[in-house]
C-alpha cells in the first residue's frame, strides 16, 4: 500500500504545470508612459498571477492595431474612444473592453505669449493638424461655443509635427497634441506652450486610450483577468510610485529621458484606478456629439461599440 501510495504521489507532482492562456495586445504607438499600468502588470507578474502570457507588440503603423483585432489577428489592442465610434459606424467588429486612459489628453496647444486666451482668440488664426475628422469636429464644437465657425479659422494638415509647427509660427496654434507630452517637449526645445483644455470647451468629456476587442472572438473570461491585472497595475503605479517608476523605465533606457520622466508624472492621475468600468452615459453622449457633428449618420446604441465585462450576459 505504501509502495501505491508513493507511485501514486510521485505521479501527482511532476504533472505538468497548467499553461498559461496566451494573449496578443497591439498598443497604440511604441512604449511609453501611457501604458504604464500594462508594462507595471507584466514587469511585476501580475499577468501571470492571472494565468495569463500577454504579448505586448508596438505597431509598425498606429492605424494597424484595431483592424488587425477585427481581422482575428490580435487578441486586444489599445486605441482610442472616438475613433470607435467611427469604425464601428464603418462596419468593424470592434468593441470597447476597458479603460487605460479615463481622461481626453487631446488638448489645443498655442504659445504661452500667443495672446490666444480662449477659442474666440482663434479668429483669424491657422489651426494645425494630424488627423481629419474628430479633429476638426473637437475645433469646431469649441469654436461654436465661442460664436464662430470653421469659416473663421485656416486649417492647415501639418502631419505628425504639430510641436515645430507651432514653434516654427507655421500655424498659430493645434489640435491632436498631448497635454502630457507635446507641453513639456516645447519646453525641452526652448518653447513655452499651453493648452486649451478641450473638455473645458464644448466637447463631451471621453476617454483618452482603451482596450478594443473583435466581439466575435472575445473570451471573456480571459479579457476580465487580463483587466484584473491591468487593474493591480495602476493600483500599484499609486501605491508604490517610485518602485512602479524604476520597474517601468527600466524596460527601455530611452523612457529615463526628460520627456518621458515629466510624462510619467502627468500621466499618473489620468489612468482608470478601474479598467473594466464602463461609463454608459460618457458613450452615449459621445455618439451623440459624433452625430451633431456630421461624422456618423445615426446614433447607435452604447452596446453596440462598448461592454461592461463584469454585468451579466
Amino acid at each position: 500500500m505504501k509502495a501505491i501510495f508513493a507511485a501514486g504521489l510521485t505521479a501527482l507532482l511532476v504533472q505538468p504545470a497548467l499553461a498559461d492562456d496566451k494573449l496578443t495586445l497591439m498598443l497604440d504607438w511604441f512604449v511609453n508612459p501611457d501604458h504604464g499600468p500594462i508594462i507595471v502588470a507584466q514587469e511585476k507578474g501580475f499577468f501571470k498571477d492571472a494565468g495569463l502570457e500577454v504579448e505586448v507588440i508596438a505597431p509598425a503603423d498606429p492605424a494597424d492595431p484595431p483592424k488587425l483585432v477585427a481581422a482575428g489577428r490580435a487578441d486586444l489592442a489599445v486605441s482610442y474612444q472616438p475613433q470607435l465610434h467611427l469604425q464601428v459606424h464603418e462596419g468593424l467588429p470592434l468593441v470597447r473592453i476597458g479603460t487605460l486612459i479615463a481622461t481626453p489628453l487631446n488638448c489645443l496647444m498655442v504659445k504661452a505669449d500667443s495672446g490666444i486666451e480662449t477659442p474666440a482668440d482663434l479668429k483669424g488664426k491657422k489651426i494645425g493638424y494630424s488627423v481629419s475628422g474628430v479633429e476638426s469636429a473637437l475645433i469646431n464644437a469649441m469654436l461654436t461655443g465661442a460664436g464662430l465657425s470653421m469659416d473663421d479659422v485656416e486649417m492647415i494638415n501639418v502631419n505628425w509635427s504639430l510641436s515645430p509647427a507651432l514653434m516654427t509660427g507655421q500655424v498659430d496654434a493645434t489640435i491632436g497634441a498631448y497635454r502630457n507630452f507635446e507641453l513639456t517637449q516645447m519646453r525641452i526645445e526652448g518653447a513655452e506652450g499651453r493648452c486649451l483644455f478641450v473638455e473645458e470647451q464644448g466637447v463631451p468629456n471621453y476617454d483618452e486610450l482603451i482596450f478594443v476587442a473583435n466581439p466575435d472572438r472575445l473570451d471573456r473570461e480571459i479579457a476580465t483577468r487580463f483587466l484584473q491585472a491591468v487593474e493591480r497595475g495602476a493600483n500599484y503605479i499609486v501605491n508604490h510610485p517610485e518602485d512602479a517608476w524604476t520597474t517601468f523605465s527600466a524596460t527601455a533606457p530611452d523612457l529615463r529621458d526628460e520627456l518621458n520622466t515629466q510624462a510619467w508624472k502627468d500621466t499618473v492621475p489620468r489612468f482608470a484606478q478601474s479598467p473594466a468600468a464602463l461609463d454608459q452615459g460618457r458613450y452615449a453622449r459621445f455618439e451623440t456629439f459624433l452625430h451633431d457633428q456630421k461624422l456618423v449618420d445615426s446614433i447607435r446604441p452604447v452596446s453596440d461599440f462598448a461592454i461592461d465585462l463584469g454585468a451579466p450576459e
